[in-house]
């Protein structure tokens, strides 16, 4: 991985305590609204990693793709990302 691993390392460890926050506050049958919002924050974050894990990899695996001629695996696999992030 071409990212930034201790910001990931970091944000994801973010994710996963607001992830057990959220199971609390589930267990406890808090607010539904105060759940959705730490839901959101949460998507938010992991957003953000998968945005700079895929910015890393355009900069890093598809450029020297690009520059030895094996352009089109990583075209697809580009195209296969944004079809998943557009649903």
């Amino acid at each position: 991985m071409k990212a930034d691993k201790a910001k990931a390392t970091r944000l994801l460890k973010t994710a996963r305590g607001q992830i057990d926050g959220i199971l609390k506050m589930v267990e406890e049958d808090r607010y539904c609204i105060d759940i959705s919002n730490q839901l959101m924050a949460t998507q938010a974050i992991l957003r953000n990693i998968n945005k700079d894990v895929l910015k890393s990899h355009i900069g890093g695996c598809v450029k020297e793709a690009f520059e030895v001629g094996n352009e089109e695996e990583k075209i697809d696999e580009i195209m296969a990302i944004m079809d998943k992030l557009s649903k």
